[in-house]
């Protein structure tokens, strides 16, 4: 666990220099690297830095290049991915099947969390202390206990067994090399975390991309949702909670449905409407940089030197839609033909499905710097949150009728009407499936339902024992991720994820 055992020095050099979380401008201190623990969480604006240094990792896992990127892992696992990059060998083993703990992948989504987890820690910890005013200190608090939920979450869906740091480490800490803890116990801490942001006086909305009131109450909801399936099974109960959270997101009336797809990936739609919770970038500053590994391999459409065929839609997956989904039309979700980049006028066959739904047209045309966020929750994955989930406390309601069905209409389908509970259940996972697809989503529905699509029948298979299109077959290993060997070599209190 050498990321959270530095005594989060890295936090003050990034909490020094960037400001990534929709600010003006970038913070400037006199030398911040010569900062201390002690020294630094002195005045308000250290608090703000703080807490700005928090969502950093948020943006790490995105970075993408010849080598791959961490945030397709989840969607190689879904074997609805594809891909062309012969060098990025973390993205074969988990496409094939044939993952391992040394995945680089899976090691930069436990040291980057990890580091997330502890800038968080610190900012929890330290701020109380900071003479300030008291409301912004506890919007502060909100915002860093809601990202170590994020973290969390993600950390426990991916490898299940983790350890569960909740104060700063320093090199005398008892948890310098901390032992696993029970999932339930870190899923105890995800909900306390969010009910403290859900009571910290955080707005509904922000457009500078903080941490909002709307993206509180809508990951609890997906919390609870997932807590009401596998591997916790809690039931009933928790359907209820994540159908009653989900419904204060809805009820709010402050967040709608993009009325094109092509808002999806529209810069001058950032933090807004549709998009609850996002990971910000600025071009020329941070420019988002996952639009290189989405482009077909070097076929000459693109603004960007590289263009490294990272990865695709399988055919099989955009054949499963309905012929008359919009989703599934050329420059909706995916494309297939493109412009060259020397010549606008000549359309290029790509040879397969890109994701349209990540593509930042002007980026890829002219700039090669793209000033597109990466969304982490949008309103459509909370109406479908809402509409599973009280289902399977009372059956298909005229509301839950309504939430998918909006789904439905922009994709110019019909409405859904008149089926039985177990028939809508699959309706709901099938419009998660769709419209959810390559935004790291479907894996973790997968793990938590035990399902898989399949795309010949269109019904859902048990997870272990569903086949991909291509070939490989899922087991119980592949039900969550190998604990990486880098940390299992540094940190012997860690016991190997079993099958890896």
């Amino acid at each position: 666990m050498r990321q959270i055992t530095k005594r989060y020095r890295l936090l003050i050099a990034i909490a020094g220099t960037l400001c990534i979380t929709g600010c003006s401008d970038f913070l400037t201190e006199n030398d911040p690297s010569n900062f201390t623990e002690d020294t630094y969480f002195t005045r308000p604006e250290h608090a703000r830095s703080s807490v700005n240094a928090i969502y950093a990792p948020l943006r790490d896992i995105t970075a993408s290049g010849f080598g791959g990127g961490p945030w397709v892992m989840t969607e190689f696992a879904t074997g609805q991915a594809g891909t062309d990059l012969g060098q990025a060998t973390s993205s074969y083993f988990v496409k094939d099947l044939t993952n391992t703990a040394e995945n680089a992948y899976g090691t930069s989504y436990w040291q980057q969390y990890y580091r997330g987890i502890g800038n968080a820690n610190l900012s929890i910890a330290k701020i109380p202390g900071i003479a300030m005013d008291a409301a912004e200190s506890k919007r502060l608090l909100g915002e860093a206990h809601f990202l170590r939920a994020w973290y969390y979450f993600t950390l426990v869906q991916l490898f299940k067994d983790i350890p569960l740091i909740t104060e700063p480490v320093a090199l005398e800490s008892e948890q310098l090399r901390p032992s696993q803890a029970n999932p339930e116990d870190v899923y105890n801490l995800i909900v306390e975390d969010l009910k403290t942001a859900e009571a910290s006086g955080l707005p509904w909305v922000d457009q500078t991309g903080k941490v909002t009131l709307g993206a509180v109450k809508s990951l609890l909801a997906k919390v609870y949702l997932t807590m009401a399936g596998y591997p916790l099974e809690k039931g009933a109960a928790y359907y209820d909670m994540a159908a009653k959270k989900a419904e204060e997101v809805i009820d709010s009336k402050q967040f709608k449905l993009f009325a094109s797809y092509a808002d999806l990936h529209d810069p001058a739609k950032k933090n807004i409407e549709e998009n609850i919770f996002m990971v910000q970038f600025r071009t020329q500053i941070l420019p988002g940089n996952w639009q290189e590994l989405i482009i077909p391999y070097n076929k000459g459409i693109s603004a960007y030197s590289a263009e490294t065929g990272g990865i695709y839609a399988t055919n099989e997956f955009v054949k499963s839609y309905d012929p008359a989904d919009l989703r599934a039309k050329e420059g909706q979700f995916f494309f297939t033909k493109f412009t060259n980049e020397s010549n606008r006028n000549q359309v290029v066959d790509l040879g397969g499905y890109f994701i349209y739904k990540l593509f930042d047209v002007a980026a890829q045309t002219t700039t090669a710097n793209s000033d597109l966020n990466w969304s982490l929750i949008r309103y459509a994955d909370i109406l479908l949150t809402y509409a599973e989930a009280s289902n399977e406390v009372s059956g298909p309601t005229a509301k839950a009728y309504d939430a998918v069905n909006a789904i439905r209409t922009r994709a110019t389908l019909p409405n859904l009407a008149g089926l039985a509970k177990d028939k809508f259940r699959e309706a709901v996972w099938k419009e998660r499936w769709y419209e959810l697809c390559f935004e790291n989503v479907t894996w973790f529905d997968m793990v938590r339902l035990r399902k898989g699509f399949n795309l010949t029948t269109k019904q859902f298979d048990n997870y272990v024992g569903h086949k991909f299109s291509y070939g490989p077959v899922l087991t119980e290993r592949e039900l969550v991720f190998p604990i990486p060997a880098y940390e299992l070599n540094n940190n012997p209190n860690l016991q190997r994820t079993p099958g890896y």
